[in-house]
């Protein structure tokens, strides 16, 4: 039996399974690889969150996209408008200059017209002139001062006919805008500031006072009593 015994092969140890040695012996990257997948709704919100976010990042940069052509469009149209203004501007300068221009050649037009004009006028008063001096060289001063008055007198017509007419206000109230006062004289028979003597008279063309009457004036007398109007 002993024998029997020797001779028979030994049976392999058998290993008797203990719960829970399985899961202390494997760990790191053997536990990981063989734990479970995660779910599939996890992996879902993640991608769906991975989508959300750069769906957002996206509308961003479009939203910046937006602006810069927005900010560009505006430049653009500032610019449009600003040389629209300006050659605008440069239209009416050049329009303002020949209207200047055209209105200067035109006043100096009118003011050569007025002065021929008068002056065809006034000649036919030298003829008189030139022929009362040949008259008086000839034939002696005899005549000489009724040619001169009817010279004097036809000269005054031809200026009152270009609306130029004569200041002389003797015996009238002194104006300080169409006499100037050179002397007073006491006088106590006529009202105060009464035009005693004109010195040279004044002329006006139209309403404008060319030249005032140099007169001297009364002072001494009554009060002169106010115009009615």
């Amino acid at each position: 039996m002993a024998a029997d015994e020797k001779n028979t092969p030994e049976h392999d140890a058998r290993e008797i399974p203990i719960e829970g040695a399985e899961e202390k012996e494997c760990g790191g990257a053997e536990c990981a690889s063989a734990a479970p997948e995660a779910p599939e709704e996890a992996v879902q919100a993640e991608d769906a969150a991975a989508e959300d976010e750069v769906s957002e990042e996206a509308e961003d940069i479009a939203a910046e996209a937006e602006a810069v052509v927005a900010d560009a469009e505006r430049v653009a149209a500032a610019e449009a408008e600003a040389a629209a203004m300006k050659d605008r501007y440069l239209r009416l300068q050049a329009e303002w200059d020949n209207y200047r221009k055209r209105t200067a050649e035109e006043a100096a037009d009118m003011k050569i017209r007025a002065a021929e004009k008068l002056m065809e006028d006034v000649l036919p008063v030298l003829d008189d002139f030139e022929r009362a001096i040949a008259h008086a060289e000839q034939n002696g001063e005899e005549g000489l001062l009724d040619g001169v008055k009817a010279i004097s007198s036809k000269i005054t017509q031809v200026f009152a006919k270009h609306g130029l007419q004569a200041i002389n206000p003797a015996g009238e109230a002194f104006d300080a805008l169409e006499h100037q006062a050179v002397a007073t004289v006491p006088d106590e028979s006529i009202p105060d500031e009464t035009v005693a003597q004109v010195y040279q008279k004044g002329y006006r063309l139209g309403k404008k006072v060319l030249r005032p009457a140099m007169v001297t004036i009364s002072s001494g007398g009554p009060k002169r009593e106010a115009e009615e109007e």
